[in-house]
């Protein structure tokens, strides 16, 4: 493959791409450093005499060589070598090494250092190391970036008042810094990002954000779709189940619904998010959503990800919709073909109004008489593609589009809704219902398993039921977890004469459907299971919550679990059962869970841990994250970019158009979703 084959692999096509390839880290390579000031994880250059080497055999074949300087010795080391730099390695001989120093078993040392000859004159500036692909070298990457500095427009995006008035490099001198700083310049500042070069990249890639973003959402408001108005009357569908719930819609619930429901009235597409802890009532408020669409003609779709959430979707819908003379339609890879076929000509005549299901809804043959409102759960776990493909099933040849609302238990931090959800508009359901009790966490070490497995005993001889949650079906050689087959077994031998059942991903959908159902019914007194009941499984007798190796899940996930518990009156517990040792963010994770239940500090601290990349999901197919701007650090950087992006888009509609030219060239993509 040809250097330039390489370089397009990188996306490197134009001066432009060049110039925003910028270096991962730096290396000194402008002075000559004495071994004995090296510390492990230093980049180092020194030189040297070759004082010894050996090719060792065992645990396997490798080359060791030590060299000198006036101060000290150090070990290197190749693990793969070829005869010339056994040859190199002669005693006697004199070189310059470079690489990273490491602690080794026997004092520290460099593995597949770079070699070279004394003399050459070192270099005037820090070098720079840049992301690459294999086969392309770093001096091959350096020379192409420096030619295009010399092609490519370093012209100034953004207006000089502007770049003055928020104490901005200018973006010329930042892309030249970043590439070739001095050596007079603060190297750790450049390492950790916050060079004032950095922070002029980092503002113009968030400020580019933010500007993509408000475009997504103009084009989608320049959309049509049909206005679904709120019906006040006592006797529209809306107040009739309202009328007819058992328990009354919290402040929280209500504000939302006021908020989706003016958006369901106006002309064009919603694109709403739902986000509420667990266990805040979301299902209700994308009930009364429905119901105000389907009172006007509209057909309403629910995807949700599993059959397990989508069936709990189905069957609570249906107890509330069916009494006012409303068909709710179920369709998911298991139904029967006779069932199939019944379901699509009911969705096709549009008899059936309310229609749940899985990533059924989005295959071939489902068409829809007048879809109108699309709501899809847990959406993070959807690609961009699958909720466009539902979305695109309500277009008529008129273009209408329909409205959208998404939900999602796992709350989602400011930091991230300000960059990457910039382009939703965002409900919160931040009240639990009353009623519902505190969950007590506990943190028990695996070797305290038998006393567990009595307190399990006892909870279920008072008529309370257990979850125990494993994070493996079978046995893996990799990790050494208590599988949730494994766990079964044992739990069916040391609880004789309970009823132990299992459910996981891999059995058939109706047997799963058999266990959760008799698990709701009281059958089944615990149930070992593995994620599939992360979500949409709702049992009130259910108040104690087992969760095996703890430390393998996110904090997300465990949080996601703990609230399948709490849901009655009993007091609920959910126990963590971990393994020692404990790595430091598996420590974090489990004291986070153990010090907090509120939802929003729990995506708070897992966006503090995991960064960005994890928590978006599948939300980020065909979009790429930010390359520089980190949230976890950068939060008033996107507080600083959302007020200018607004400026620029109401007042300099020229300034908009370049900066995005210079930034999102070859990312359509990044406006899409």
């Amino acid at each position: 493959m040809s250097v330039n084959a390489k370089l397009e692999r990188l996306g490197l096509t134009s001066p432009e791409a060049f110039i925003l390839h910028l270096p991962i880290r730096y290396e000194d390579e402008t002075q000559i450093q004495e071994i004995a000031s090296l510390r492990p994880g230093m980049s180092a250059q020194i030189e040297g005499e070759v004082v010894r080497s050996d090719v060792l055999l065992k645990p396997r074949r490798q080359l060791t060589a030590t060299i000198k300087d006036d101060t000290a010795e150090i070990a290197l080391r190749w693990l793969t070598f070829y005869p010339s730099q056994l040859s190199q390695m002669q005693a006697g001989k004199r070189w310059r090494i470079r690489g990273e120093v490491r602690g080794g078993m026997y004092g520290f040392e460099i593995i597949h250092p770079r070699i070279s000859t004394l003399g050459a004159p070192l270099s005037a500036a820090l070098t720079p190391v840049y992301p690459t692909t294999e086969g392309l070298s770093q001096p091959s990457l350096r020379k192409a970036i420096t030619q295009a500095l010399s092609a490519a427009n370093l012209t100034d995006t953004l207006p000089a008042k502007l770049v003055q008035q928020f104490d901005l490099m200018s973006f010329e001198q930042a892309i030249r810094t970043l590439h070739a700083p001095t050596p007079d310049m603060d190297a750790l500042a450049l390492m950790e990002h916050e060079h004032p070069a950095w922070i002029r990249i980092k503002f113009d890639e968030l400020l580019a954000q933010q500007l993509s973003l408000a475009a997504a959402r103009a084009a989608r408001q320049s959309k049509r779709a049909h206005a679904f108005e709120v019906n006040t009357s006592p006797q529209s569908l809306v107040a009739r189940l309202k009328a007819a719930l058992p328990f009354s819609l919290t402040a929280a619930q209500q504000r939302v619904s006021a908020e989706i429901g003016a958006d369901l009235g106006r002309a064009y597409p919603m694109y709403r998010l739902l986000q509420g802890d667990v266990g805040s009532g979301k299902t209700i408020v994308a009930a009364l959503a429905a119901l105000q669409a389907i009172e006007q003609g509209a057909q309403v779709a629910l995807m949700a990800p599993t059959e397990i959430l989508a069936e709990q979707h189905y069957v609570k819908l249906k107890s509330w919709c069916e009494p006012l003379g409303i068909k709710v339609t179920w369709l998911a890879g298991s139904v029967t073909a006779k069932a199939r076929r019944e379901a699509l000509q009911d969705i096709g005549s549009g008899e059936a109004k309310l229609i749940v299901g899985t990533q059924a809804l989005i295959q071939d043959g489902v068409e829809f008489h007048s879809l109108g409102l699309i709501i899809v759960d847990e959406q993070h776990r959807f690609g961009v593609t699958q909720r466009l493909t539902l979305s695109r099933k309500g277009e008529d040849d008129i273009e209408f589009v329909p409205h959208q609302l998404t939900m999602s238990a796992t709350p989602i931090p400011r930091t991230l809704a300000m960059t990457f959800y910039a382009d939703l508009e965002v409900s919160s359901i931040d009240e639990l219902p009353p009623g519902r009790t505190p969950i007590v966490t506990k943190l028990i070490a695996s070797d305290r398993r038998g006393e567990l497995i009595e307190h399990v005993a006892q909870a279920v001889a008072k008529g309370q039921q257990t979850y125990w949650v494993c994070p493996l079906v079978e046995e893996s050689e990799a990790l050494d977890l208590q599988t949730a087959v494994d766990t079964h077994r044992d739990l069916t031998e040391a609880l004789e004469g309970l009823n132990v059942g299992l459910v996981h991903g891999r059995l058939p959908t109706a047997e799963k459907a058999q266990v959760m159902q008799a698990f709701r019914k009281g059958d089944i007194d615990v149930l070992v299971a593995t994620t599939v009941i992360e979500v949409g499984v709702d049992v009130p007798n259910a108040s104690l919550m087992v969760i095996e190796h703890a430390e393998r899940f996110g904090l997300a996930q465990l949080h996601q679990l703990r609230g399948r518990v709490g849901r009655g009156a009993l007091q609920s517990v959910c126990v963590l059962l971990y393994q020692t040792p404990l790595s430091m963010i598996a420590r974090q994770r489990l004291r986070a869970m153990y010090e907090t239940q509120d939802g929003f500090e729990i995506a708070q601290r897992d966006l503090d841990l995991r960064g960005p990349g994890e928590l978006l999901g599948a939300r980020q197919s065909g979009m790429t994250l930010l390359r520089f701007a980190d949230l976890a650090t950068d939060s008033a950087l996107v507080r600083m970019a959302r007020e200018v992006a607004t400026d620029l888009r109401k007042n300099s509609p020229e300034v908009v158009q370049r900066h995005l030219s210079r930034w999102m060239r070859g990312r359509e993509d990044y406006l899409r979703g």
